[in-house]
This record gives C-alpha cells, structure tokens and sequence, in this order.
C-alpha cells in the first residue's frame, strides 16, 4: 500500500512538470494576466514601463482646456436662445441684448461645435456662419475653437501677470529726496524765447504750386510741421490760424478765420 502511494504521488509529480514543458522540452511562454507571471514586473525594466504606461493614461484623460467664445445674433427677434453639441442640445442658453444684437460668451473646449439659435419660438441658423451636416441629415452652424486663436490673449496676460509681479517696486531711482519749494531764478525771467527751428519756417500754405498741380490740393508736408499752430498777421482785423493733421496717409489743412 505504501509503495503504491508513493508511485501514485510521483508519478503525479512527473506528470505536471512535463504538462509545464513544451514538446520540446522548452518552457512555454507566459501571459502578461496569467497566475504565473508574478515575478515578471519585479524588474526595473517593467516598473518602468507601468510608470510610462500610466502617465500615457493620466495624459490621455487631461480634459482640453475650454476658451471663452462669442456667439452673436444680428437678426431680428426679441427672445434668442442658443443650445448646440457642446450641451448636449439639452438646454436653451439665453442671449443678452447688446445694442443692435444679443451676445453670449460661453466657455468651449477646443474642438468643432454645432449650434443652432432658437428666436421667438422658432430654430433658425445664422447664414453668415459657415454651416454643416450632421449625421441625421440637419443642418447647424459651426464653430472651431483653436488654440492659435487665442494666442495673443495668453500673451497679453502673461504680461499682466509679470506686470502685476513687479508692482510693488517703486519707479524711482534710489537717493535721497527733498521737499523744497522750487524758485525761479531771475535770470530765467529776462530770458528770450527760444529760436524758431529752420524747418518749421516751411509754412505750407506759402508754398507755390505748380500750374500742373489741383489748385485745392497741398503738396505733402513734412512729417515736422504737423500739429503745428500756425498764425497769419493779423489784416483788415481778421487773424487766420491754421494746422496740418494726418490720418493714416492723407493730410488735411485747416484754415480758421477769426475776427478781431
């Protein structure tokens, strides 16, 4: 009886080291899930991997970052709703009125969104709005929201946040500082006005134009006579004040006859 258990108990031995071996005699390879494979993340090498595997995840889930959008209707209407992809079509957004239009600014993720405005009652697009189709056949408006949209924006306020930084130091050079009254100097009394500079002595309106020229139009000024006040000697009591201006690139002259 006892040999015969032994036997039995060997041979039972044997049978599962060679159910673990392949026909070869090599061992088969192990699943990533199996019951066996509890030493193989020991490794630094597989720590490692689940570490980057992990963060590939975390990374993935990261919602987008949303940017403040403007939605704006021109049409005619007194009540204006507005709903779209990025609810879920599940509520109505009400628009402000804003002189001649209603306005909503609501934060989106970057991305494409449908919309639709709902104005008195009834859907309606906005045809100045690029459109598209969705899969049920309707037609919505669309939006982008990109990232290089607001580029400038972020800028902007990353400047503020430096200039915020760096409000507490002062703008004045270190030193002392007193609080003497300041006095004028004799001196400075009897001094004369100072020269007049050569080029503002090319008064425009004494300029001669050419026969070929508009006899309305002015040759071009030079950029130093602008915004300048120019006088004429006063006669049969009227005194003439003129100024040149430039908007963008057109000059105007402007005469003032004033009686004295």
């Amino acid at each position: 009886m006892g040999n015969t258990s032994s036997e039995r108990s060997g041979g039972e031995k044997t049978h599962r080291r060679e159910s673990r071996s392949g026909k070869d005699g090599t061992r088969p390879k192990i699943l990533m899930d199996s019951a066996e494979d509890g030493d193989l993340f020991q490794s630094d090498d597989a720590k490692e991997f689940l570490a980057w595997r992990q963060d590939q995840e975390s990374d993935s889930k990261t919602p987008l970052e949303e940017r403040p959008t403007v939605f704006r209707w021109k049409g005619p209407g007194k009540e204006i709703y507005l709903s779209g992809s990025f609810n879920n079509w599940a509520t109505k957004i009400p628009l402000n009125k804003s002189h001649n239009n209603f306005v909503a600014i609501i934060d989106l993720p970057e991305g494409e969104h449908q919309y639709k405005f709902y104005v008195d009652g009834h859907w309606t697009l906005d045809p100045k709005e690029p459109v598209v189709t969705n899969k049920s056949g309707v037609v919505n408006n669309v939006i982008k929201v990109r990232k290089t949209d607001f580029e400038v924006f972020d800028a902007l306020k990353t400047d503020s946040e430096k200039c915020a930084d760096m409000s507490d130091l002062s703008s004045s050079p270190p030193g002392p500082y007193h609080q003497d009254p300041y006095s004028t100097k004799s001196e400075d009394k009897l001094r004369s006005p100072p020269i007049l500079p050569p080029h503002l002595l090319q008064v425009l309106l004494n300029k001669d134009t050419g026969i070929s020229c508009d006899p309305t139009l002015l040759p071009e000024p030079n950029h130093v006579m602008l915004n300048h006040l120019y006088a004429l000697s006063i006669k049969d009591g009227v005194m003439v004040l003129s100024a040149t201006h430039r908007y963008k690139k057109k000059y105007v002259t402007t005469l003032l006859y004033k009686p004295i």
